[in-house]
């Protein structure tokens, strides 16, 4: 799939499913990201949207410029660099990105650079239904095997969540595509 294709797709979400993640979905995780957030892939801007005090960033340029004709603050990221300083944020967020990534030690470690020690990283990635429907997902994560991963890039795990049924559930995630788990990180080293 092309980058403009990616973004195409991007803006085929439902008026229902915005509603959700910005008027449900991204307040309730939101709460656990203080002060000013990085959203790592930050696609068309929804969590953008709904946080003032956000930035985002993307490989696609076609997102980053969407983002930005749309009076948000967006970037692209260029030879797996960040654009952004050292300890420059106290959250970062990667909504459905991780399973994307065949090598998630690059993404990790720049999220590690721009956070401030403390600072939070929130990770959202599919269940299982929703993991097996796209071709493009790389590596599927239960809260087991983000836990270890996280821990290796100096990160503590502070709690999990789940959208859109708020618990835990097996059942939903073999069989609601939308269900997420979402890790909430901090930074320890």
């Amino acid at each position: 799939m092309t980058e403009e294709d990616y973004f195409n797709y991007l803006k085929t979400r439902s008026n229902f499913a915005l509603f959700y993640r910005t008027k449900i979905g991204y307040p309730y995780i939101g709460r656990y990201l203080p002060g000013k957030v990085l959203d790592i892939g930050c696609g068309i801007g929804d969590y953008l949207s709904v946080n003032a005090n956000s930035v985002g960033i993307d490989i696609n340029p076609f997102n980053v410029k969407y983002c930005m004709e749309n009076g948000l603050t967006a970037a692209l990221i260029e030879n797996n660099q960040f654009p952004a300083e050292d300890a420059s944020f106290d959250g970062a967020i990667l909504d459905n990105v991780l399973e994307h990534l065949t090598h998630p030690e690059i993404t990790l470690n720049e999220a590690k650079r721009v956070l401030k020690i403390g600072g939070r990283l929130l990770i959202g990635v599919p269940g299982i239904k929703g993991y097996t429907m796209d071709s493009d997902h790389k590596i599927f994560y239960d809260e087991a095997k983000m836990k270890e991963l996280l821990l290796k890039f100096g990160f503590k795990n502070i709690r999990f969540l789940y959208t859109p049924t708020f618990f835990k559930s097996n059942l939903f995630s073999k069989n609601l595509a939308s269900y997420c788990v979402y890790g909430v990180f901090e930074k320890i080293g």
